[in-house]
């Protein structure tokens, strides 16, 4: 009852596809698909108890950056006081192929970020890509996952385990904050980008304490950012919400004291509940890891069981990191210009808006300057 089918696009082949950001917006001017959109929003929202607010999930590198820009817009404007999570998603570019392509994903990329996170309590891009730019860069690795970031079940699987326990704070510790509560706390002067960062699996010794766990990563450090800012070595942050699940459940205060800087209205949570891997989720684990996701004692021997959940450590931010990825964008955008992408303003959007959101764009990248910060390890 909840799908809306875009009966004028395709989703193969190389033609009718939904590929440029003015292609999405007019789909959502049309009153008659709107009118489906609302229909379908209005039928769940009266279902609900008690509604905290939106989590919305977007491919930033097609068409579908304008759908989401718009659908945003109409959640905003209708539930003003409600939280509005969205998570703008790209997947792994290995080469270069069509230049032209390559441009309208660059460009829906700038355009959905600017529109999205304009419209969003937080907004956070999400990918295994360690750039978003026009230059492809090797994906993100785990120390523990083997998968092949082409196969996109492979890398949604990453994303998935990783979303899952992002999302804890407001899905699960109800007692402890809300959707509002957590865009509050990381919306720091304004910040409304936030970068993820995740350790899939969250490597630890079964039996081991989490401090000895955290001591033993302080030189190398297990997370990954996962919201394509390149690498980072050190993890700084103006604002962040930790969450570390499927181990031992102890007071988060306690554990944490030595190991994480967390500036006033930052928060941390520690579940027993570890990350289910059951299938359909792939075998794309190390076999180091024992049934349950943890290190063997032993690692020279090798485990042949199918892990079935793994300990997750994750952390949404509130950034520096995050100046990297909005003015890499900003360099591309003024290396592209407007002439080369013709087809592109062609399909919708006005030269005037594109000028308008680039600087917004770099406006945004200047919100991210280093002052005082909190971090993983001091």
């Amino acid at each position: 009852r909840s799908i809306y089918v875009l009966q004028q696009y395709n989703h193969d082949g190389d033609s009718g596809r939904l590929e440029a950001f003015g292609q999405g917006e007019k789909l959502l001017q049309d009153a008659g698909c709107m009118e489906e959109v609302e229909d379908r929003l209005h039928f769940y929202v009266e279902e609900c108890d008690y509604l905290q607010g939106f989590q919305v999930l977007c491919d930033l590198h097609d068409g579908f950056s304008g759908v989401g820009a718009k659908v945003t817009e109409l959640l905003h404007d209708e539930y003003s006081r409600k939280g509005i999570l969205t998570w703008g998603l790209t997947p792994v570019t290995h080469n270069m192929g069509d230049p032209q392509k390559n441009f309208y994903r660059v460009l829906n990329t700038a355009l959905g970020i600017v529109h999205l996170s304009a419209h969003s309590s937080l907004f956070c891009p999400l990918s295994l890509s360690s750039s978003l730019g026009i230059k492809p860069q090797p994906p993100i690795t785990f120390p523990y996952l083997n998968y092949d970031a082409s196969l996109n079940y492979h890398s949604s699987a990453v994303l998935a385990a990783a979303l899952d326990t992002l999302t804890v704070p407001y899905r699960l510790c109800s007692s402890r904050g809300s959707m509002m509560h957590l865009a509050e706390m990381l919306n720091f002067s304004g910040r409304k980008v936030v970068a993820a960062w995740a350790a899939v699996p969250f490597p630890a010794v079964r039996g081991h304490s989490l401090p000895d766990a955290l001591c033993a990563h302080q030189q190398d450090v297990p997370w990954k950012l996962l919201s394509s800012c390149g690498e980072q070595k050190v993890s700084r942050c103006f604002a962040q919400s930790v969450v570390l699940r499927g181990i031992c459940k102890e007071n988060p205060t306690r554990v944490w004291g030595n190991f994480i800087q967390l500036l006033p209205g930052s928060a941390s949570h520690i579940l027993e509940q570890p990350c289910v891997t059951l299938p359909p989720y792939p075998h794309i684990f190390s076999s180091l890891l024992s049934r349950q996701g943890f290190l063997l004692d032993d690692l020279s021997s090798y485990s042949a069981a199918a892990v079935e959940s793994i300990p997750v450590l994750t952390s949404l931010q509130s950034s520096p990191a995050l100046r990297t990825l909005l003015s890499d964008l900003c360099k591309d955008l003024q290396k592209l210009g407007t002439r080369r992408c013709a087809s592109f303003f062609a399909a919708g959007v006005e030269e005037d808006d594109f000028h308008e959101a680039f600087q917004e764009l770099r406006t945004l990248s200047q919100c991210y300057e280093m002052g005082g910060y909190s971090s993983l390890f001091p």
